[in-house]
């Protein structure tokens, strides 16, 4: 074991690749502080400062709160024996959050429209977003987050997510961001909209213009940062992320149920209909409750089972689940956009 701490040092000093073994440091038999050594290595190596590595990495201990939250996540799934839809739905869009959000867009003014303009994305999606994931900013996390993703990437279960997202925390710091500001949830994600480090470097916006993008302090920088990534994944301008849909009785489910198998979210998706045309939809008996164009392509959703309410869901509610993948969420996300723009 000696021996592969000495070549795994030699291979981080000399900047090899990604200097991460390929288990954990749990496995390996590393302990956390040669793990440590292992992670500055390759932010070394890839360009973050000595003093930025030493001021993020001096004193860190690991995190055993952190260990138990991540190997307490739930498991696998089977496909069958979803909890029901509407009480989640009743809990994340109720009248006040909603009537906070309208209040948010109000105060907004003229910024959120050009926010709106310039990104493609309604400003409602984006406040739902801010609101779902931190209540618009009053609770945003409190976990020391280089402790947190040094910890994840030594525990090992998702050791090259979490060792990647360390070396972007670094990256940050070394752009100025003071270690106060790097707090937020046990898993890492932090600021406003709770973006991964990752993703700050790579699609954090400056909304307000003032040349900072600080996603912690600026509702206008959270709000264009949502926005960019909602754009980079694909958001569509001017199209829904879906409309309420009358089922007629008898309808033959077992005809359009969906064909793909998906290699990421498979229990999302797996309750989504084939994907067809709302001209086809509407041939089949399915009238969409709102405008969609008859060319735009639609899933049929009927979260919780025939008879209850449905929707015919677009690409760009797709584009909600990559920001997280989950029904519950990516349903109440574009329920709450429609409350907070009428």
């Amino acid at each position: 074991m000696q021996f592969l701490k000495r070549i795994l040092a030699f291979l981080a000093l000399l900047g090899l690749g990604a200097p991460i073994p390929a288990a954990s440091g749990e496995e390996t038999g590393l302990g956390f502080d040669a793990y440590l050594q292992l992670l500055a290595a390759r932010a070394r190596a890839e360009g973050v400062s000595e003093p930025t590595i030493q001021s993020m990495t001096a004193g860190l201990t690991p995190n055993p709160r952190v260990v138990a939250l991540d190997r307490n996540q739930p498991g696998q799934a089977t496909n069958t024996g979803f909890p029901a839809m509407a009480p989640y739905i009743a809990r994340h869009v109720g009248a006040g959050i909603a009537r906070n959000g309208r209040d948010l867009r109000a105060s907004l003014g003229p910024l959120g429209s050009d926010i709106e303009a310039r990104y493609g994305v309604p400003l409602p999606v984006m406040i739902a977003i801010f609101g779902h994931e931190t209540n618009y900013g009053s609770y945003t996390g409190d976990f020391d987050l280089a402790r947190s993703l040094a910890t994840l990437a030594w525990e090992g279960r998702r050791r090259e997510m979490f060792a990647d997202e360390f070396v972007a925390l670094l990256k940050i710091a070394d752009q100025g961001v003071p270690r106060s500001r790097l707090a937020g949830s046990w898993a890492g994600a932090f600021g406003y909209p709770q973006f991964m480090p990752s993703v700050y470097l790579r699609l954090a916006a400056d909304g307000d213009g003032d040349g900072d993008r600080d996603i912690w302090a600026s509702r206008a920088d959270a709000l264009a940062s949502i926005a960019n990534y909602f754009r980079d994944a694909g958001w569509r301008r001017g199209q829904p992320w879906g409309v309420a849909a009358f089922v007629p009785a008898g309808f033959d489910r077992a005809a359009i149920q969906g064909e793909l198998a998906p290699p990421v979210c498979p229990r999302v998706h797996v309750r989504f209909s084939q994907w067809k045309t709302v001209r086809e939809w509407r041939a089949l008996g399915v009238q969409p409750q709102g405008w969609l164009a008859d060319d735009v392509l639609a899933s049929l959703f009927e979260p919780d089972g025939p008879g209850t309410n449905a929707y015919l869901l677009t690409g760009n509610y797709r584009v909600i689940l990559e920001y997280n993948c989950s029904n519950y969420y990516a349903l109440s996300v574009g329920l709450l956009a429609d409350e907070i723009g009428k």
